[in-house]
Order: structure tokens, then C-alpha cells, then sequence
């Protein structure tokens, strides 16, 4: 039998990156869905801003 996964604590949610608009609307989209409780999407957007912040758009 393997080993039990080790699982972390979750990541804190990224900043959004002062002046730029895509950062901005996905945290407003983020502040949404936080909003109306769909955590799916909080997490998906969460994803989409560290991509985008990776890429050094």
C-alpha cells in the first residue's frame, strides 16, 4: 500500500499586481465569487492570477 499523501496548507490568495488591469479585474471577479460563496471559482481565479503573475504580463 503507498503512503498517505502529504498535503500542505493551502497558499494564501495572490496580490494583485499594482496598475495592471487584468490583475485587477480578476480580483475583482475573485471579490465576487468570495461574495456569493463559490469558493470553486475564488479557487480557479486564484489559479488564473498566479498564471498570469508568472508569465510577467
Amino acid at each position: 500500500m503507498d503512503a498517505p499523501p502529504v498535503l500542505g496548507l493551502p497558499l494564501d490568495e495572490p496580490t494583485p499586481s499594482p496598475g495592471c488591469g487584468v490583475c485587477t479585474a480578476l480580483a475583482r471577479q475573485r471579490a465576487d465569487a468570495h461574495a456569493v460563496g463559490d469558493y470553486s471559482k475564488v479557487s480557479d481565479l486564484n489559479v488564473e492570477l498566479r498564471s498570469h503573475q508568472a508569465a510577467g504580463r
